[in-house]
């Protein structure tokens, strides 16, 4: 069996996850791997056979997307180029981690393709979601990644084809302990207004990675490192608590770890909304931003013990095999295809049309 393993390459958790994935994959069948997106701090140990430009959401530093980079860097004559040209055809098994290039291609061509992601865990009905509905940012997480199947991952499993997180073996075996400090994790700020804010905190000891500097650096209580993963897991392992985005992979980590957590879901990005939504109910404390405001909950939450008893069985291997007996068998669809696109002007306006449509 031939394998397309695709995997989006903003952010890291992603790109961590795959780390275990891809190992099961290949025990069956010959795995290929496509990463698309620029803003990942991590490497994959695994040959990439496909390398992406995609379509990347860019991190800003007041909290949010930047949406004005995001669309600089945006080329959608680069990415008619990649899906045009993607072999979909020549595998058995497409898996997409809500990786837009493999996605669309396999659209295009009527190719199945197996969506398995922490997206589809958000967007299925059963799970959180926030009080006020993002009906753009939900239009996006529907159709940035278009799939023919749909599994997700979540912090817990609400829904008969959604998964508890794939907890990282290097995570599982992890020895924690409790040093007293506390580790950060907030790539949507910049270091000077993290520091601002924690700087108002002295007595606590910070441990803060940052995807805005190359250089460790020290200011009072604060220790700012660039993002580094082996250091970033023996900061969360030896750390009283963790304040970090409302992401998935740091979050489900951190709640496996039993350490105390807090999130931060980045402004105008509806799935850390949803993730925040869900993180709430199950009793992790929700910070809205970086401001004077949000003090007071800040230094509750330092004062507080919290635990989480949590399990996240080590199940993956049962779930992708599950997965591929599913559909190993299936067969592209007819050649004749009606969602043809035949230039970038075409592929964007059909592009546009399914993310707006569906917000309607």
């Amino acid at each position: 069996m031939k394998i397309l393993y695709a995997i989006q390459g903003t952010g890291n958790g992603h790109v961590s996850r795959a780390g275990d994935i891809i190992p099961i994959l290949q025990k069956h069948g010959k795995v290929d791997v496509l990463i698309s997106g620029t803003q990942s701090d991590l490497k994959l140990p695994y040959n990439v056979n496909y390398t992406c430009n995609g379509l990347s959401f860019i991190f800003g530093k007041k909290g949010g997307i930047d949406y004005l980079e995001t669309y600089k860097r945006s080329n959608i004559k680069k990415l008619f180029k990649e899906v045009s040209s993607l072999p979909v055809k020549e595998y058995d098994l497409i898996i997409s981690d809500f990786e837009p290039v493999s996605a669309w291609a396999c659209f295009l061509k009527n190719k199945p393709c197996i969506g398995l992601s922490h997206q589809n865990g958000v967007t299925c009905k059963q799970a959180p979601k926030p009080s006020k509905t993002d009906l753009i940012g939900k239009a996006v997480l529907n159709c940035y990644a278009p799939s023919t199947y749909r599994y997700g991952f979540h912090f817990q499993p609400y829904a008969k084809n959604i998964f508890t997180p794939v907890i990282r073996q290097e995570v599982r075996n992890l020895s924690t302990e409790n040093n007293g400090h506390y580790t950060v994790y907030l790539p949507a700020y910049g270091d000077k207004q993290i520091i601002r804010f924690l700087s108002c905190f002295p007595e606590v000891q910070w441990q803060v990675f940052s995807k805005h500097n190359s250089k460790e650096v020290e200011f009072d209580n604060i220790c700012i490192y660039p993002v580094n993963n082996r250091k970033f897991l023996e900061s969360i392992a030896s750390a009283e608590g963790v304040l970090c985005g409302a992401g998935f992979e740091t979050p489900a980590e951190v709640l496996y770890l039993r350490k105390k957590l807090m999130v931060i879901p980045m402004k105008g990005q509806y799935e850390q909304q949803c993730n925040a939504a869900a993180l709430k109910m199950l009793g992790v404390p929700v910070l809205k931003n970086l401001k004077p405001k949000q003090f007071k909950k800040l230094h509750k939450w330092l004062q507080e013990e919290q635990q989480y008893e949590i399990d996240y069985p080590d199940n993956t291997s049962e779930i992708l095999a599950g997965i591929i007996k599913k559909h190993a068998q299936e067969k592209s669809q007819a050649d004749t295809v009606k969602n043809v696109a035949d230039s970038p002007s075409e592929f964007h306006n059909l592009l546009m049309k399914n993310i707006f449509v569906k917000a309607d």
